[in-house]
């Protein structure tokens, strides 16, 4: 017969290996989308995919550093954090450095799910968070757009994280608290210009990833979405975006800044907006007017103090 004392380590350890075996199973990292999805079938259009590229922003974080190519997507650019440094990777359509082996569905998974083709979790440096409202027909147009550009040889060095943040399965934690896999926060209200730009501003372009501040965990605080907030990288403040800020704009004026960086004050943007702009410019008219008629929606919030 067992003593008290050995049934109580026993079942102690049965418990520990039953919330171990939990923790691993609810961290795991889970592709939205399996290999041969239909909804996948089918070259996406080049020409749009161009366009979405622009509207996500991709070339200012993956444009190789020190040369002028936007379109050479080597990587390697340091995105310092509270919770280390991040390198973003080379997305040239190189097949060993880069994205050029991957399936338009690995790229899916990595988008709306934060998941790579070797099943590892992603760092939410990454904005995958917002790019999960993606619409699958927008990443297969991304995809064929993405490997029509130059292929860059090398891989960036590897991420320096925190040492707290060095275990990839933990971000599986991170993601059942802050992580709301194919939801978006956009307001929909079926005017179609409204809701183009809903899907714009919430999804593809990630306005709020920087035009708001972040928790203890670098999630999004919900009561300061696009009222601004520290620079992600903590080099300055990102302004805020909401009504409380933005009153005195007119439709007409965000859309003008969006193409030509000019404030109506009769001022410039500057920093990361800059590059923003750069990428803005090349959208049509009408995507610029519907971010425009989306961002003065937004109810006005105090800018949260730094």
């Amino acid at each position: 017969m067992l003593s008290m004392q050995w049934k109580i380590a026993l079942v102690a350890v049965v418990c520990a290996g039953g919330a171990t075996a939990a923790g691993v199973y609810v961290t795991a990292a889970r592709p939205p989308f399996s290999k041969g999805d239909p909804q996948f079938q089918g070259a996406g259009d080049v020409a749009k995919g161009h366009l979405v590229f622009a509207a996500g922003d991709c070339a200012s974080c993956h444009a190789s550093p020190g040369q002028p190519d936007r379109l050479r997507l080597g990587g390697g650019m340091a995105l310092a954090s509270p919770f280390g440094t991040f390198r973003p990777p080379n997305i040239s359509p190189d097949p060993i450095d880069g994205i050029g082996a991957w399936s338009v569905t690995d790229l899916a998974n990595a988008l709306i799910g934060g998941v790579s083709p070797a099943h590892q979790h992603y760092y939410p440096a990454f904005p995958y968070t917002s790019y999960t409202g993606m619409t699958v027909a927008d990443v297969r147009d991304l995809y064929a757009y993405l490997m029509t550009l130059p292929k860059v040889s090398g891989r960036v060095p590897p991420h320096d994280p925190a040492i707290l943040f060095r275990i990839r399965r933990f971000v599986g934690f991170w993601k059942l608290l802050f992580f709301r896999e194919r939801q978006s926060p956009a307001r929909l209200n079926g005017d179609p210009n409204h809701d183009r730009g809903a899907y714009l501003v919430e999804s593809v372009s990630h306005c709020a990833e920087c035009h708001s501040s972040r928790n203890l965990f670098g999630a999004i605080k919900s009561d300061t979405r696009f009222a601004g907030g520290v620079d992600p990288q903590g080099t300055g403040f990102v302004p805020n975006i909401t009504e409380e800020t933005l009153g005195k704009w007119s439709e007409g004026d965000i859309a003008r800044m969006l193409k030509t960086g000019e404030t109506p004050e009769h001022g410039r943007v500057g920093s990361s907006m800059a590059d923003v702009v750069t990428n803005t410019a090349m959208l049509p008219d009408s995507d610029r007017e519907a971010i425009a008629r989306y961002v003065k929606t937004l109810s006005p919030l105090p800018t949260p103090h730094p």
